[in-house]
């Protein structure tokens, strides 16, 4: 907690000003001061912010004013005159300052009664069980305070030391205990690995999981109840810590969604509103331990041992009522946020519907357009194949030529033939496939007998290559030789 509180307010004469407050708990004392907004700069308000209220000393300009007051839980810590935007400050600051007050006081009381511990532990030459025990009473009856959180830490963790070297001096009376309390430990320590030890063999076996964690749970309680060195115990502890993990992983295995780098917007919103409704339990399941705080406190108030202590209580109990309305207000926020991520996430269903549908109208055009272009190569690949029969047949044509004995009337025709062909090639690539079939049944023309070619010719022509054909005809005709030749 801290000790000092800064915030702007007004005075009497509704003129903007900076309130300083600060605590001083060993005297139950309170120091207000004031500045005007003329002194109170901008760079000076900063600086009273983040310094001064942090503990650091600053110079305070000319034109403060300042006052002091007891510390009171019934009076305002604040003149009638002034009055603050951040009311609810105030009140925190006075509940908690006053359960400090009270800390103080009863840290120190302990420090007086762990000052005559001390003297007794001075003075002996042997180690004596009853200045022992006396010492374990006081350390328990710190602890209480120290649960119960009565204790601020610093004064917790100094009464701590202090008996810590009040017990380091007698342990040092005691260390024939000491070296039997040893042999024990290790003698637990040793008993604990062995069966830690066969539990990690199990698992490496790949035995029945439930039943080794069932297992290691039962070892766990039994370590907690188990007198150890320091030293032991963490030794046994790691061993204990890492058989856990390991049947965890196993179990459970590893997080394979870190990577939520290229999460949709759902995905974000989800896990927005996830962390929500953990916080929210969180919250809840702290403001119930507040609530059972409460009623604890309530319950002891007719058993406090002194005045002393049922004033604490009382500062106690208030803070936390404090506290719980506090954690209250930031539910109320948190749910309001809850509500709006609920409507959000519900708009983004149905963002997420309508882009679903696009998605899939996009596909089913990506997957025609593919359809297309493979239907493309394809016939690409055919008229290519179709222009190799064109150019197989012009080869034929001039073996014919070269095997011949001497120019013929046939050979005439076969260049005919193949100059036609050639200029079909060039102009006529898009009627490919339909040219190769009639120039393969052109050359047979040469070949066979009329009638067998007709027997042949199941297909019609086009009009070019039957003006073609019917030349070649005419030719051979013209300059078939006679019977007198």
């Amino acid at each position: 907690m801290k000790t000092k509180l800064v915030l702007w307010g007004k005075n009497a004469q509704d003129e903007r000003i900076l309130i300083a407050l600060q605590l001083r708990p060993q005297e139950n004392k309170v120091d207000l001061w004031t500045f005007s907004e003329k002194i109170a700069t901008e760079d000076f308000s900063q600086k009273m912010l983040n310094e001064w209220r942090n503990g650091i000393d600053l110079d305070f300009p000319e034109g403060f004013t300042h006052s002091e007051k007891e510390l009171s839980i019934t009076e305002s810590l604040l003149p009638e005159d002034l009055k603050v935007e951040r009311g609810d400050l105030i009140q925190r600051a006075q509940t908690e300052w006053h359960f400090m007050v009270l800390s103080s006081k009863l840290n120190e009381t302990y420090q007086t009664e762990l000052q005559e511990i001390k003297e007794k532990v001075a003075q002996l030459n042997n180690y004596s069980g009853d200045v022992w025990e006396e010492l374990k009473g006081f350390w328990a009856k710190v602890q209480t305070q120290v649960r119960e959180r009565n204790l601020f830490r610093e004064h917790a963790n100094d009464l701590r030391d202090s008996t810590n070297e009040l017990f380091g001096k007698m342990k040092e009376l005691r260390k024939s205990l000491d070296k039997e309390f040893q042999s024990k430990s290790e003698e637990h320590m040793n008993m604990f690995k062995t069966g830690l030890g066969e539990i990690k063999e199990r698992l490496e076996k790949g035995l029945n999981l439930n039943g080794i964690f069932e297992d290691l749970k039962k070892i766990q309680r039994e370590f907690k109840d188990t007198k150890f060195s320091r030293e032991h115990r963490s030794t046994i502890w790691d061993q204990l810590d890492g058989l856990f993990k390991e049947v965890k992983n196993k179990r459970y295995g590893g997080d394979s969604n870190s990577n939520t780098g290229n999460s949709t917007p759902s995905e974000r919103l989800r896990r927005r509103y996830d962390g929500l409704m953990a916080a929210l339990g969180k919250m809840e399941q702290s403001i119930n331990r507040d609530k059972r705080e409460l009623d604890f406190q309530n319950r002891k108030a007719g058993q406090s041992g002194g005045q002393l202590e049922a004033q604490l209580r009382e500062a106690k109990m208030m803070m936390v009522k404090e506290r719980i309305r506090s954690k209250e207000e930031k539910l109320s926020e948190m749910l309001q946020t809850k509500a709006e991520l609920e409507k959000r996430i519900e708009i983004q269903k149905e963002k997420d519907i309508v882009r679903a549908e696009k998605e899939k109208v996009k596909e089913a055009k990506a997957e025609a357009a593919q359809k297309i272009k493979a239907k493309i190569k394809a016939d690409e690949a055919a008229r290519a194949g179709d222009n190799g029969k064109l150019k197989e047949a012009a080869e034929k044509l001039k073996d014919n030529e070269a095997t011949a004995p001497e120019e013929s009337s046939v050979e005439k025709i076969a260049t005919e033939i193949e100059e036609t062909l050639e200029n079909v090639v060039d102009t006529v690539k898009a009627v490919a496939h339909v040219v190769s079939e009639k120039i393969d049944q052109a050359v047979e023309n040469f070949k066979v007998p009329d009638a067998e070619k007709e027997k042949a010719d199941g297909v019609p022509a086009n009009d070019e290559l039957k003006n073609e054909e019917d030349g070649v005809e005419k030719a051979k005709d013209e300059n078939a030789p006679s019977e007198e030749e």
